[in-house]
């Protein structure tokens, strides 16, 4: 009796290549659907298919996660048929595949929680073994193949694969049985389970990877072997140099038999899974590495960053007494050059392709086209665009959401969009370019109705909204939505106010363009990276504040009689402190330290303006001013209790006192929405005079 195989060391690996087995079968998935909505086979997907459940079926099987190896099998039989019947893959037979992998993530996703994974579905294995009821391969009289395996091994075979089996030898290959057992002088050489599976895998067909424990039979000295069972026609020597095992590690366990009256084989003329095979990409040179890695790495730059700027600060106060620091501040920079060059290698590693973010949403479309019942085409270019991994993963729910209201809200169903001249289907574009080193551009765009200002306002009981500013504040209100009930896809009116408050929360900023029967575009700009980032050091009123590079457009100086000063309401309401011209074109300034709610500092006769743009607007914030620029290590500031509109974050510089991070975007949106809040008699606040020990 076999006993229990502890297998929980190679989960990691296991959980990372599945999750990659997975995603290719969905985009595979979904290019079948789309030839076949164009009346063409797409072979090639097909067979990409076939492979990642073959391989998937293979990894669960490695650390005996049986349920995910019963789906895929299943999943295997009806792909093989359709390969049979020329690649054709019927519309019901996607559904019930794409079932299949659900079931599978769910199970994997279980698996990473450390929870056992639920049987497969009895009525989701009926569903598919009634696809291909024609996949059961042809019984011939044939010369018989004889199996040497112990039960332990052997009762692990299915059906499927024991056919691979019989073909593989009657097409006289050898099928042989490898015990590779994990060691540390293994590991040393740079051998584990998944990369002697991937050389192994160039080598032979790999049938099964069954583990077993040393009391049934292991041979070495590890807890755990591996009984990989292989077809092959490479020599003992080639398989022996490629796993690192004994020549003695390696055995047949299937040989042809003598046929006798009455016996059977299963013999096919053809065999399909070779060519399922072909055409086999070459693995990339890629090395896994757990996220959290990663943000331990950032960590201890983060560290060495503001150990960097308390040196920086040490030799200044020692120049200051007259000490000759030369040769100190010559190390000092060249360390923090290579600190320069240190993050950006580590950034570089956190980068991921945007195209990868954005591969979920096709399946996240085909579901709302059932749904909502229109039919939409969805088109991404991402142009080879990367983003930091923590910014793809906060950034991602927003764009979910602005896909979901296009389909809902946006595109008309079929018989609208024929009545108003435009074609059946409706278009979702989403474009990613990055704008500069340190900030992404995306659009999300339809070619649906467009979005009405005027209902909208109806809606909320407001006024209408006099420009694409103000109607993109109506729209992100909380609350609001155009629905009368809530659906499964939208009617809570929660998603716009969401997608402002993640892209701000960024540092980012939203704008929108919209036209009634023309569609609506949204342009999300975001940092690439926020957890360090190049900023500038202001002062105003007497505070010493952050602001990241990646926001400001230019600093300019502004002299008192360059400004034009507008008429002051008394109503109330916060007032610009003037208009200046630059470059031809109108600037509205405001005072930095009034919006804070802080006294204003002595004005002198030449004061510092950040420029920013909202909207492609140009917007001066008056401070006093720029004491240089330098790496910031920012710390979000989450607490609700210590937030304030215009303060994102915290950073410390070196002087061991926490330093306010400005995100002069979402200040400018609040003196938009609520300017009659600002206009209260300046009062010092404790956040900015020096109760700032909390927030940090």
């Amino acid at each position: 009796m076999t006993s229990k195989v502890d297998l929980s060391e190679f989960l990691t690996a296991y959980i990372a290549e599945a999750d990659e087995q997975l995603r290719i079968g969905n985009a595979r998935l979904l290019a079948i659907e789309a030839a076949s909505r164009k009346g063409e086979h797409d072979r090639r997907s097909l067979r990409e298919l076939f492979r990642s459940m073959h391989t998937l079926k293979g990894l669960s099987s490695m650390v005996d996660v049986e349920p995910v190896v019963a789906i895929a099998h299943h999943v295997e039989s009806v792909l093989r048929e359709a390969d049979r019947q020329g690649s054709a893959l019927p519309v019901a037979a996607s559904d019930v595949i794409l079932r299949a992998i659900r079931a599978m993530e769910q199970r994997v996703r279980a698996m990473a929680a450390g929870k056992p994974p639920a049987a497969a579905p009895p009525d989701l294995v009926a569903a598919l073994a009634a696809i291909a009821p024609g996949a059961a391969p042809a019984v011939e009289r044939g010369p018989t193949v004889a199996f040497t395996l112990e039960p332990a091994v052997e009762q692990k075979l299915d059906g499927f694969e024991r056919d691979l089996v019989v073909r593989g030898v009657s097409q006289g290959r050898r099928a042989v049985r490898l015990d590779y057992a994990p060691t540390a002088e293994r590991a040393a050489r740079g051998l584990s389970i998944n990369t002697v599976r991937e050389r192994l895998g160039a080598l032979a067909d790999i049938i099964r990877v069954v583990p077993l424990s040393r009391a049934a039979g292991a041979r070495g000295g590890s807890a755990i072997t591996f009984a990989i069972l292989l077809v092959t026609d490479a020599d003992d020597a080639a398989l022996a140099a490629a796993s690192g095992v004994d020549e003695s590690a390696i055995v047949p366990f299937a040989q042809r038999a003598p046929s006798s009256e009455g016996s059977a084989a299963i013999v096919e003329d053809e065999a399909p899974d070779a060519d399922l095979a072909e055409e086999v990409a070459p693995r990339a040179n890629l090395l896994r590495v757990d996220a959290r890695r990663l943000d331990e790495t950032m960590d201890r730059l983060s560290s060495l960053i503001v150990t960097r700027s308390r040196i920086a600060n040490a030799i200044a106060r020692l120049a200051a007494t007259g000490a000759d620091t030369r040769e100190l501040t010559q190390v000092a920079q060249e360390n923090a050059r290579q600190l320069r060059d240190l993050r950006a290698s580590i950034l570089q590693v956190r980068m991921v392709p945007v195209v990868e973010m954005l591969e979920r949403l096709p399946l996240m479309v085909r579901s709302l086209m059932r749904t909502s019942g229109r039919q939409v085409r969805l088109e991404v270019e991402a142009a080879g665009a990367e983003l930091d991994k923590a910014v793809a993963e906060r950034l991602f729910p927003a764009i979910v959401h602005l896909v979901r209201n296009a389909v809902d809200h946006g595109i008309e169903p079929a018989e609208a969009r024929i009545a108003a001249g435009k074609p059946a289907e409706g278009t979702i574009r989403i474009a990613c370019s990055a704008r500069s080193s340190t900030r992404l551009e995306l659009v999300i765009a339809d070619d649906g109705r467009g979005i009405d200002g005027a209902a909208l306002a109806r809606r909320a009981g407001v006024p209408v909204p006099d420009g694409e500013i103000s109607l993109l504040e109506l729209l992100c209100r909380p609350g609001l939505s155009t629905r009368d009930e809530a659906t499964t896809t939208s009617g809570r009116g929660l998603g716009m106010d969401i997608v402002k408050r993640t892209v701000e929360g960024l540092g980012g900023e939203i704008t929108l363009r919209t036209g009634a029967g023309q569609g609506t575009t949204f342009t999300l700009r975001v940092p690439l990276t926020v957890a360090i980032v190049d900023a500038f050091v202001v002062e105003c009123a007497g505070e010493r504040m952050v602001v990241p590079v990646s926001v400001i457009d230019e600093i300019v100086e502004v002299e008192p009689e360059q400004v034009v000063r507008p008429p002051h309401a008394d109503d109330g309401v916060a007032a610009p402190l003037g208009i200046v011209e630059r470059r031809g074109e109108s600037m509205v300034l405001y005072s930095l330290a009034s919006l804070l709610g802080s006294p204003p500092g002595a004005e002198g006769p030449v004061r510092k303006a950040l420029v920013v743009r909202r909207a492609g607007e140009p917007v001066g914030f008056v401070l006093d001013r720029v004491l240089g620029q330098q790496e910031a290590v920012v710390r979000p500031l989450v607490d609700p209790l210590v937030r304030v509109p215009g303060i994102s974050a915290a950073t410390d510089l070196g002087d061991g006192r926490p330093t306010l991070v400005l995100d002069l975007l979402s200040l400018l949106g609040r003196v938009r929405r609520r300017p009659a809040l600002l206009a209260q008699p300046a009062q010092p606040r404790p956040l900015l005079a020096g109760g700032t020990g909390g927030a940090a």
